[in-house]
């Protein structure tokens, strides 16, 4: 199976030390975040975890642990924007990413790391020029570190409405002008844009709209082809295989103002202070009336050769 530690918080940036013990124990408990005493205990073996998914803007601290990632297979979406501490307050200084994406990189190898240059959002500070210029620099850096450039227009969520009250939709006519000069830049820098979520008429301009979190993505990131069960995900609009997620809202201390995972910035900080590295979760410790249930696990790798016609 696949677990992926990156669509409710940034494990590698806040959390490595946590993650780490959760590895060298074996296990790790996940609160289902609709019910919260429902308790999910998933095995970290690789006999079961075929793959480890990440999404971070700040890989830097989990480098360190990478020796205890060998026996699995691993796929990291590294998210690197040019946006300031207006909006990123506390993601560290670009130059420092980008040097630990290319690091990361030599460690897992090109197939299994993508960059993420989202969400694009458009305002007078950050025009579609801007944007541009900005992309094409980081490209020209990460070219020859990884294949693939996923990229989306801010979503205003309710959550992301309350923090971020300026962010305005990003008209198709910003979003067209947006991807076709990135599929150019894409083919200079030997990137492949993958729009996520957004709206299939971007493929007419070069893009690839397949999705960016793949069964497909995951098996060159193995080496190997898989069985998994049927896709899981129920948004009409994303073709991404998602999976069991090991993270938690409102826990990701870079405070992003378009973020949808964090309602608000006190109730982060109180549950970042909650925090136990040795605890089997993430934040606080089991309580009376948990109920737990043990995942139903097995390794989704296919043995038998496939051959394409």
């Amino acid at each position: 199976m696949i677990i992926q530690t990156g669509m409710r918080t940034d494990i590698p940036a806040f959390y490595s030390e946590w993650f780490a013990n959760r590895l060298r124990e074996g296990f790790v408990l996940v609160r289902n975040p609709y019910n919260y005493q429902s308790v999910t205990r998933y095995e970290l073996n690789p006999n079961v975890v075929d793959l480890i998914g990440f999404c971070s803007k700040n890989p830097a601290p989990m480098l360190r642990f990478m020796d205890l990632l060998k026996p699995y297979g691993q796929y990291w979406f590294v998210t690197i924007t040019p946006y300031g501490k207006d909006i990123e307050p506390n993601v560290p200084d670009k130059a420092l990413v980008l040097d630990t994406f290319c690091r990361l990189s030599e460690i897992v190898g090109v197939h299994s790391i993508g960059w993420r240059y989202d969400p694009i959002l458009i305002n007078n500070d950050w025009t579609v020029d801007r944007h541009i210029k900005a992309f094409s620099s980081m490209a020209r850096n990460l070219s020859g570190y990884t294949r693939t450039a996923v990229i989306s227009f801010i979503d205003l969520y309710e959550k992301v409405h309350r923090n971020y009250p300026e962010a305005r939709t990003v008209s198709m006519e910003d979003q067209m002008n947006i991807v076709s000069s990135f599929v150019e830049i894409g083919r200079e820098y030997g990137l492949t844009i993958k729009p996520c979520g957004e709206s299939a008429s971007l493929s007419a301009l070069g893009a690839d709209c397949s999705g960016c979190m793949t069964v497909e993505t995951f098996e060159q990131a193995l080496g190997q082809n898989l069985a998994p069960p049927p896709n899981p995900n129920n948004r009409k609009e994303c073709a991404c295989y998602l999976t069991a997620d090991i993270g938690a809202y409102n826990t990701c201390g870079h405070l992003c103002r378009y973020c949808y995972a964090n309602v608000d910035k006190e109730i982060v900080l109180q549950n970042m202070k909650r925090h136990d590295p040795n605890s089997p979760f993430l934040t606080g410790a089991s309580l009376p009336g948990d109920i737990i249930h043990q995942a139903k696990q097995c390794s989704w790798i296919d043995p038998q050769l496939r051959l394409d016609f």
